[in-house]
């Protein structure tokens, strides 16, 4: 009986152990906009945090935040709290597009201090930066 219990626990472990790896890659870290769906950010402020099991996105007009966790390859945010001031209409297209993207549950791939989140709709690059946090 014993045995069966070890064999019934290890994979639940393993699972949590891969949980909070791919998580940790990105855990207490920000990134700024490169590019997102190929064009640069209408403002350099824009960008994303990971904090404290927190996400805060700041990018044109609005600002979003809300719990995240990754299952395997993919971020999942949210539900996400959202404020947006009037803006012109690249830079709204700009906060439409991110948040279509994180809406749709991305692929995360890091590459260095690169990120990219990509849906079958939308495409993000990000740098990662220090010192800079991207709250809402």
């Amino acid at each position: 009986m014993r045995r069966i219990g070890i064999f019934l626990i290890a994979p639940a472990l393993l699972v949590g152990c891969s949980e909070s790896g791919n998580r940790s890659r990105l855990a207490e870290s920000s990134w700024r906009f490169d590019r997102i769906d190929g064009e640069r950010p209408m403002s350099q402020a824009s960008g994303i945090t990971f904090e404290d099991g927190k996400i805060g996105i700041a990018v044109g007009c609005s600002s979003l935040g809300g719990p995240w966790r990754m299952d395997a390859d993919r971020l999942v945010a949210g539900p996400l709290d959202q404020s947006e001031t009037t803006c012109p209409d690249p830079s709204w297209h700009q906060s439409s597009a991110v948040n279509a993207l994180l809406v749709a549950t991305p692929r995360v791939a890091v590459e260095g201090n690169r990120m990219t989140l990509q849906s079958s709709g939308h495409t993000a690059e990000l740098v990662r930066v220090d010192n800079q946090v991207f709250h809402r």
